[in-house]
């Protein structure tokens, strides 16, 4: 067996992972915000994979059982004051007054264990009331959509560019916010990159309705105010790790 050392993008880092387990890897591990370990049985084709990947570091690893290492580093998680994320491998049930949501990760972004996911959820418990729509833009694996259902939304509409996600996810369409109707959503939630949520800041606000309110994240501490020039002002900016999400009511 051997290993791929990346250097990732932290905005594209699930798409990556996604993309290894496509290309048949027997595990992978986040080492930090920056670099990624992707692990592929001598059978796999190294040269391909260099080429896929360029600037990657190979090493050979002893032999283990390297999937059931990376899984064991994904525990179930407590998020906020409602949730409890299971990898799908698990049967844990959910602590008494939480809802258990089932992932599984690394095939599509929102694993739940990425910070930007978690200010999602615990924004998600705080402004979203029951009835309302709910719009999930960049959807992922679709975790924030069936955190809406379980929290009470009346309706919920989701969408992601990739065909990957959405197959994964079950749900929603293959585009974006552009394509939804003006004044579609009480409550809009956009976990994505910050030039992507920059790119499309009237369409986010076109779709909400008055007074509703959009909860952007996937950007980092340093990315906010570029992020907020492209959106009237934040009701609020929340902030974990070096990560943030804010929280602006459309006018």
């Amino acid at each position: 067996m051997f290993s791929l050392e990346i250097e990732r993008d932290p905005a594209g880092s699930d798409l990556l992972i996604a993309d290894l387990w496509e290309q048949g890897s027997a595990g992978i591990v986040e080492l930090d915000d920056r670099r990624i370990r992707a692990f592929f049985e001598d059978t796999a084709d190294r040269e391909a994979l260099l080429q896929r990947y360029p600037g990657a570091a190979v090493r050979t690893e002893e032999e283990r059982d390297w999937v059931q290492s990376a899984r064991d580093l994904l525990q179930p998680t407590a998020i906020g004051a409602r949730f409890f994320l299971v990898p799908e491998w698990r049967d844990d049930p959910a602590p008494p007054g939480r809802f258990r949501i089932t992932v599984n990760p690394g095939m599509a972004f929102g694993t739940g264990v990425h910070e930007t996911t978690q200010l999602c959820l615990e924004a998600l418990e705080d402004f979203l009331k029951p009835g309302m729509t709910v719009l999930d833009v960049g959807a992922g694996s679709g975790i924030l959509a069936r955190a809406a259902r379980l929290l009470g939304a009346g309706r919920v509409y989701s969408c992601d560019i990739d065909p990957v996600a959405v197959a994964i996810a079950g749900e929603g369409f293959i585009g974006s916010v552009d394509a939804v109707r003006s004044a579609a959503a009480d409550l809009t939630v956009a976990n994505i990159s910050p030039e992507a949520i920059i790119q499309l800041a009237p369409d986010l606000l076109r779709s909400l309705r008055p007074e509703g309110v959009l909860l952007a994240s996937g950007f980092e501490a340093h990315e906010v105010p570029a992020v907020e020039a492209a959106l009237p002002p934040a009701r609020a900016i929340r902030r974990k790790g070096s990560w943030a999400l804010a929280v602006v009511a459309k006018p």
